[in-house]
């Protein structure tokens, strides 16, 4: 008989084997959720879904990032985490029918990833301490002792059913044992205790984490913006058109984009927030607090900002009223001078609480434009998604060279002397805002009824402003569109045609021409390295 019960654990039958993957998923959830445990007590980012997120994205090659914006717009990173569990279910079910035959294999397996999770939270650039370790640490070996233990229940000895009734062996009543090839009571006893404490796990650490940002919340309830001692002057009445589709001109903080690496909003104190000023050139370095912020002269502006992630016609662009004070006071309070007056650094690098870095052209910042640390947006304290509790704004350019968010740390450098994230991953060191057009109204693939239709979109060219925007029917002439009123230079213009639309297919397209008198290009081109360009299409059909 033991020949047979060592036949039978060494080769297991495929029930075993499943609930061999049960106990792996078992297993991985319970890893998972004492890693979340532990990550309310270290740090929320330190989670190791969170640390291999951001090290996937890290390593994502650009045009696969721009891919992924492209298709899941701002739920790009709710794919990447539900791929990154997709994943994680599928190693621990396929570890777990492999513990059925080899058990410490499966254990080590648990180990293994644990200690992936655990070098991508300390390799991160926002950690700075190797307890960011501990939550995958901790969880791998809550998994991999959990698995080794179920397992242990598949395998169990063999327990004599001699004198129980109706037990009878291949011999007969009384004969040897008859073996039933794993303890079934214990098996559900440990796996039903594991799930249910795995889920008290998660629950706790969720409340933690969500507990752990609650000094942030308070800190941005509690604050009341001054009164601008340079408000932006009134929206012209006819800057926003009363074209139904076309897009407000004021877009709302819940409509604007996003598009960061950020896995896990960062949730910053304000009242603990810091702002380093230092580097080459820096003849005064100096660390200035929100309050600090606060006394300063405060400048209101509206400001239309622009992500190079874009397609053409795409949404990821987004016009708001920004208050904060100025960027170039603040450098020139330090002793920074631009290289047009003989300052030796050409590049600003500004770094987030989060790690990501991006660099602006010192001169853009300092040559007049209102650059800005922002501290609210359209009449709020900015919102946590947008970079509460400052953030950089600068009209012209691109959001990767110019807006970053939940900022901490100026240095002043060279473009040769060091390259920030998305330079490092192919992407321009110097990105001025291209001159693109857009067709809100009507939309791709509509049916309007023949007769008068309203054309209508937004065109930008921040910092040099729109002068003209045009419109063609098929292949017929350019027609010259109505612009709304202009607001400033460095805002969105709204624009309409009203067109005699006859029935059958057709295609519209629009193209500007900014202030300096660029023609906004025909030619396409991919986001990479420095923006789409291209002119704006629509098919419609008219009934």
């Amino acid at each position: 008989m033991r020949d047979e019960e060592k036949d039978q654990r060494v080769r297991p039958g495929w029930p075993r084997v499943a609930l061999g993957a049960l106990s792996g998923a078992l297993a991985g959830f319970a890893s998972l959720a004492v890693a979340e445990l532990v990550a309310a007590a270290v740090r929320p980012q330190s989670s190791p879904v969170i640390a291999v997120g951001g090290a996937a994205i890290d390593a994502t090659p650009a045009a696969v990032k721009d891919w992924a914006i492209r298709h899941f717009g701002t739920n790009d990173k709710l794919v990447l985490q539900l791929g990154i569990l997709a994943v994680l279910a599928v190693l621990a079910l396929a570890l777990g029918g492999l513990a059925v035959r080899f058990r410490r294999v499966g254990a080590a397996g648990v180990l293994l990833f644990g200690g992936i999770g655990a070098a991508a939270a300390v390799s991160r650039p926002d950690s700075s301490s190797l307890t960011d370790a501990l939550p995958s640490v901790v969880g791998a070996v809550v998994g991999a002792l959990l698995l080794y233990v179920l397992v242990g229940r598949l395998t169990a000895p063999a327990r004599s059913k001699a004198g129980e009734s109706g037990s009878l062996s291949e011999e007969g009543a009384g004969g040897p044992p008859v073996s039933e090839g794993w303890d079934r009571r214990g098996f559900v006893l440990a796996a039903g205790s594991a799930a249910a404490a795995s889920v008290a796990a998660g629950a706790v650490g969720r409340s933690l984490n969500a507990s752990r940002g609650q000094g942030a919340v308070t800190s941005r309830n509690k604050l009341v913006l001054p009164s601008p001692q340079s408000p932006a002057q009134p929206i012209p009445v006819r800057a926003g058109l009363r074209v139904p589709g076309i897009s407000s001109f004021v877009t709302p903080n819940a409509d604007f984009y996003r598009v960061d690496t950020a896995l896990v909003v960062p949730k910053v104190d304000a009242t603990t927030w810091r702002l380093r000023v230092h580097g080459k050139g820096v003849q005064h370095p100096r660390t200035y607090s929100f309050d600090d912020l606060l006394r300063r002269e405060l400048i209101e502006r509206d400001i239309t900002l622009t992500c190079v992630s874009n397609e053409v016609g795409g949404p990821y662009v987004g016009n708001a009223r920004w208050i904060g004070v100025r960027l170039a006071d603040l450098l020139a309070e330090c002793g920074v001078k631009p290289p047009s007056r003989g300052g030796p650094a050409d590049q600003l690098v500004s770094r987030s609480v989060d790690g990501m870095t991006i660099g602006s052209p010192v001169e853009d910042v300092m040559d007049g434009r209102d650059a800005m640390l922002a501290l609210g947006m359209n009449g709020r304290p900015l919102p946590f998604e947008h970079g509460f509790p400052v953030r950089m704004v600068v009209p012209g350019l691109y959001g990767f060279v110019s807006a970053c968010k939940w900022i901490k740390d100026i240095e002043l450098t060279t473009f040769d002397s060091y390259d920030p994230y998305w330079v490092k991953r192919g992407w321009a060191r110097r990105a001025p805002i291209k001159t693109e057009s857009r067709i809100d109204t009507p939309k791709p693939f509509a049916r309007p009824k023949a007769g008068t239709v309203m054309i209508a979109g937004v065109a930008w060219a921040q910092h040099r402003g729109i002068d003209k925007v045009e419109v063609r029917i098929d292949d017929g002439p350019w027609q010259e569109a109505d612009l709304a009123a202009e607001d400033t230079r460095d805002t969105w213009r709204q624009w309409s045609l009203p067109w005699r639309a006859t029935t059958g297919g057709h295609t519209l397209t629009v193209r500007a021409t900014d202030r300096t008198g660029v023609v906004q290009t025909d030619k396409r081109t991919r986001t990479i390295p420095d923006g789409a360009s291209g002119w704006h299409s629509v098919v419609v059909t008219v009934e």
